[in-house]
């Protein structure tokens, strides 16, 4: 039997008839981690999920919705007991959203802070143009045994991928990071067993269309060539890093 496809950061609910994807890929052969980008979607993703076991449902705070004045930290510490996975949170730097940087800061330090209250939770990080930064408010506010974060479409150095790995962090890969030699380099650094993959859908584009979740077939291919093993490897190890993440497998 072959492995299931792993797309661990997709946006079921901003898909242009989300309904029917969810729909669509309810048992698929696909584990997927549907993160959203503000609690006001957690119910009715919930509801959309119902009974889907290979369908995860993440509570987020996206930062640049914060950047953009929602402010909804109270309505996402609400939900939070009921989510084991948290995201899209965390921060972006990129200069439209910079001007918020203060109040997305806030926003992130109090989603860790109840994501540490609480534990166990598995987070899903935005991350854009400020890795580092990132980085201290995880140690500041989520010590490794209240929570496991992984790094969505990781942009930092390799000097910042080695420090997130010594945090126990994870990295979520999609096709968009392997297609400069320098990102594959970074890619091909990073612990094998803190890999996962993702598509980021409808937010990448495959063949000219939004990329879904099957897609990340593409980025399981050329992981296999980048590591210098077979794609059944590969599919295997992400199996088994989620496997990992989720506490099923020491």
């Amino acid at each position: 039997m072959h492995q299931p496809l792993l797309d661990f950061h997709c946006h079921l609910d901003l898909y242009r008839d989300h309904e029917a994807v969810y729909q669509k890929f309810r048992g698929e052969q696909v584990e997927i981690l549907a993160v959203t980008t503000t609690p006001r979607a957690w119910t009715k993703n919930l509801e959309l999920a119902a009974g889907a076991s290979n369908i995860r449902v993440a509570l987020g705070l996206h930062p640049q919705l914060v950047a953009e004045g929602v402010e909804e930290l109270p309505l996402f510490q609400k939900h939070l007991s009921e989510a084991k996975y948290v995201g899209e949170v965390g921060l972006d730097a990129s200069p439209k959203f910079y001007k918020a940087f203060d109040k997305q800061r806030k926003a992130f330090e109090g989603v860790l802070r109840a994501c540490s209250e609480q534990g166990g939770k598995i987070l899903s990080l935005h991350s854009v143009r400020c890795t580092g930064e990132v980085m201290k408010m995880l140690e500041a506010f989520l010590p490794q045994d209240r929570g496991t974060a992984v790094f969505h479409w990781f942009t930092g150095s390799s000097s910042e991928a080695r420090r997130a790995a010594q945090l126990g962090c994870y990295f979520s890969i999609n096709s968009e990071m392997l297609k400069s030699e320098a990102r594959r380099d970074l890619v091909a650094s990073l612990p094998r067993e803190r890999i996962l993959t993702e598509t980021d859908g409808p937010f990448t584009m495959t063949e000219g269309r939004p990329s879904s979740p099957l897609d990340v077939a593409i980025t399981i291919n050329a992981l296999a060539s980048l590591l210098e093993t077979t794609v059944e490897e590969v599919s295997s190890l992400l199996i088994v890093n989620l496997q990992r993440l989720e506490g099923k497998k020491s």
